[in-house]
């Protein structure tokens, strides 16, 4: 049996996958959340065998979120299940140590698959992911300018990217104006850009906003 903790900040959302793995009787829910810090509480409380957990919820970060998790229970597995495209995300949520990455875009059938791909102790990866990151060991050169940014710049940089102000990006971090203002000097200085246009056809023209 596959204990699974479901971390989303959407109840409809929560309720779909419930449903879905309710079909396997492999599976079986013990808790869920709507928040970065519920789901923390609930891995260190609950027997949980493996994190269903959202890219974007209320409280800590994706990628401090999965550190903290992994530092309280290494054992545990995570998937991350996210609506954001796998250029997105992907390789900063395994580098963080996540098991896995799915978009919600994928079946019924293929979500069960990758839980219990990660139960098992592997990695799981969509082929098309796989390839890239293929790609990505065999190519030469060096990292490319947004992957030099911290994880908060990082998400400063995609949110100015998709042409949010600094009042709706200080608003939806919860980071007042001034520090994101500050992210936004860093972000130019580090990727060698000089404008929020031109930082914004950066993000556009290499496929890491998400798709609307």
């Amino acid at each position: 049996m596959i204990r699974l903790l479901i971390a989303d900040d959407h109840p409809i959302v929560r309720d779909g996958l419930k449903h879905v793995v309710a079909q396997n009787t492999e599976i079986k829910v013990v808790g869920e959340a709507a928040d970065g810090n519920t789901a923390l509480s609930l891995v260190k409380s609950l027997p949980v065998d493996v994190l269903l957990l959202d890219v974007t919820m209320p409280g800590p970060g994706v990628l401090d979120l999965i550190r903290e998790a992994k530092k309280l229970k290494p054992w545990t597995r995570i998937l991350v299940l996210s609506v954001h495209p796998e250029q997105m995300y992907a390789r900063r949520v395994l580098s963080a140590g996540a098991d896995g990455y799915l978009t919600k875009t994928h079946s019924s059938a293929e979500l069960a698959n990758a839980i219990a791909h990660v139960h098992s102790g592997r990695k799981y990866v969509t082929p098309s992911l796989a390839e890239d990151l293929a790609l990505d060991l065999s190519a030469a050169g060096g990292k490319q300018p947004h992957e030099l940014l911290s994880n908060r710049e990082y998400q400063v940089f995609l949110q100015l990217g998709i042409g949010r102000s600094v009042g709706e990006i200080s608003g939806e971090l919860k980071i007042s104006p001034k520090t994101i203002r500050t992210y936004r000097s860093r972000i130019l200085e580090k990727t060698d850009l000089h404008s929020t246009a031109e930082l914004i056809y950066y993000v556009l023209s290499r496929g890491l906003a998400a798709k609307q």
